[in-house]
């Protein structure tokens, strides 16, 4: 049986370093995203900023960092609420990508899918050693890649990589997403949020100001992405959703997840 949300426990708890802040994923057993999930971690994401915090810590449960969408849950909405999910989705990937401050992504498990694009796109991503599987994997569920996170993925695998990895909808583990470059540094996993905050430590020991803009620089080609109308790219992501095979596919995913629940 998975495991209960305790009663009035956040989805997402902050955890303080001093000027770092953690923000931890908290929905067992998989920290699944779903529409509660998502706008809790967009706000914690943005109240960070206005509480002066520094720097950020993404992280997951031990074992698990995020499973991604949660299937079993989003098939049970309509279609406007399906729509509202990925505009809120897109608008998380957006607060991430254009955050003024550092964020580390550590990886505390299993990151397949959703759970590899919250890591994209963040400054730098800490993995934690073992069997664990990490890479966008929709294609194997149905779904298309969609374009903005695709072009996320190339900014930090190249061209190839991103063709080869996304297209099959790889799952790596940590060293094999270390050596095409998806993530940035494999430890033990007792060492992969105090290896998240001292790399954030780091950031925050160089002057602030030749920092921050040549940080805005060398993010810059992400941020462009959410710059632009997404308005067409999320309608055909929508229509991605609602096609037969992939709702077909998409139901054989959940009856599996079911069958490994009983």
């Amino acid at each position: 049986m998975p495991d209960a949300q305790p009663p009035n426990e956040s989805v997402v708890l902050e955890i303080e370093h001093g000027e770092v802040r953690e923000l931890r994923l908290n929905r067992p057993p998989a920290n699944a995203l779903s529409p509660d999930l998502i706008s809790a971690l967009t706000r914690s994401v943005k109240a960070a900023q206005q509480d002066r915090i520094r720097a950020l810590v993404l992280s997951g449960r031990p074992g698990m960092f995020s499973a991604g969408l949660d299937i079993p849950l989003l098939l049970t909405l309509n279609r406007s609420d399906i729509a509202a999910l990925w505009r809120d989705f897109y608008e998380l990937l957006r607060t991430l990508s254009c955050s003024p401050v550092p964020i580390a992504a550590a990886i505390t498990g299993h990151a397949p899918a959703g759970g590899t694009v919250l890591a994209i796109v963040c400054d730098w991503r800490i993995a934690a050693e073992g069997n664990w599987k990490i890479g966008l994997s929709e294609v194997q569920v149905g779904l298309q890649l969609p374009p903005v996170i695709y072009l996320a993925l190339r900014r930090l695998v190249g061209t190839r990589q991103a063709e080869r990895l996304g297209v099959r909808g790889l799952l790596l583990s940590p060293a094999e997403a270390a050596e095409v470059g998806l993530i940035d540094e494999v430890v033990p996993a007792e060492r992969v949020v105090p290896g998240a905050i001292t790399w954030c430590r780091e950031m925050l020991s160089l002057p602030r100001g030749s920092m921050s803009i040549t940080r805005q620089q060398a993010r810059s080609n992400l941020v462009a992405l959410f710059e632009k109308d997404l308005k067409p790219e999320l309608e055909m992501v929508m229509a991605n959703w609602c096609d037969d095979e992939t709702q077909s596919v998409l139901r054989a995913v959940r009856e599996r997840l079911a069958k490994k629940k009983r």
